[in-house]
């Protein structure tokens, strides 16, 4: 019988654990480092453990990791390579590697049908309809993810270009990116060529920010942000049939809904708990006891 399970939500900024007992209640948390496990594996397998460990000693329980399954909730857990590595080099006593949105999904809807919309540097979107999983979107910023902050950040530079221009009205948003580049297009030029979604990332907040002035430069932006979430969403509601809870998560999802089309903002719900609660749950649910997955 196990008496304890892992839940794990690993990042490309930190990791962070929890440790339960057979009835999903929590006992203590943990957190490390970075758990990357395309970028640098090694480093992520010892940020794992050192989370689960913390999560042991938080509870009060000498930590003794290969007694305990484990539920671990991974970005990049799409590349097999990388997840044989880590399976192969986990510590626990029984582990499943699956993606930081099913454990979001797991977390915000619990068992039932429904689904969820991750808005923040990126976008994916997960819906559970009859127990079966439908991901959309997420294929990267270069080719998806619509609405996503790296995707507004971009439309800011691109509008602060139009603008210089004058192919477009000088708006406040637009000066206040041009005085970060010397306003010197050539030096926006030369940012854009090497910057990754989390660069352009650093302009969301400026857009957000103006729109609650009345920007027409960052209006039109969030409106053709919030049009690519609604056309995601009208997808998600054809899978669930409308059916169950939606809710947004990430960092943009506090800032979006009002923006977005009535028929998906009067659906939006608060999640349930969040992504380290569902890979406990996760946990619980494969490796527990029948009594104990009811639980």
């Amino acid at each position: 019988m196990v008496d304890y399970f892992i839940g794990i939500d690993g990042g490309g900024t930190s990791c962070r654990a929890a440790l339960a007992d057979g009835n999903g209640t929590i006992l203590g948390r943990g957190k490390s480092g970075a758990s990357n496990i395309l970028t640098d594996p090694d480093t992520a397998l010892k940020h794992i453990a050192e989370a689960a460990r913390l999560a042991f000693e938080e509870a009060g329980i000498t930590p003794d990791l290969p007694s305990a399954p484990a539920v671990l909730g991974l970005a990049g857990n799409n590349v097999g390579d990388a997840v044989n590595y880590v399976q192969a080099r986990l510590p626990f006593k029984q582990s499943e590697i699956v993606s930081d949105g099913v454990i979001a999904l797991q977390g915000a809807i619990g068992d039932e049908d429904g689904a969820i919309g991750i808005v923040g540097t990126g976008t994916v979107y997960i819906a559970r309809h009859d127990g079966e999983l439908h991901s959309i979107a997420g294929w990267g910023f270069q080719v998806s993810d619509l609405g996503s902050g790296a995707r507004l950040g971009q439309l800011a530079l691109q509008e602060s270009l139009l603008a210089y221009d004058a192919i477009r009205p000088m708006t406040g948003l637009s000066k206040a990116i041009l005085a970060e580049f010397g306003n010197n297009p050539e030096n926006v030029v030369d940012f854009a060529r090497l910057a990754k979604p989390g660069d352009y990332g650093r302009y969301t907040p400026k857009v957000f920010e103006f729109a609650r002035q009345g920007d027409e430069a960052a209006i039109r932006i969030l409106k053709t942000g919030a049009d690519g979430i609604n056309e995601a969403l009208d997808a998600v509601n054809a899978i669930t049939r409308g059916k169950g809870r939606l809710c947004l998560l990430g960092g943009l999802a506090p800032l979006y809904p009002e923006y977005l089309a009535e028929r998906h903002r009067s659906r939006l719900s608060e999640p349930l708990a969040d992504a380290l609660t569902g890979a406990v749950a996760l946990a619980v649910k494969a490796y527990g006891s029948p009594s104990e997955a009811r639980a």
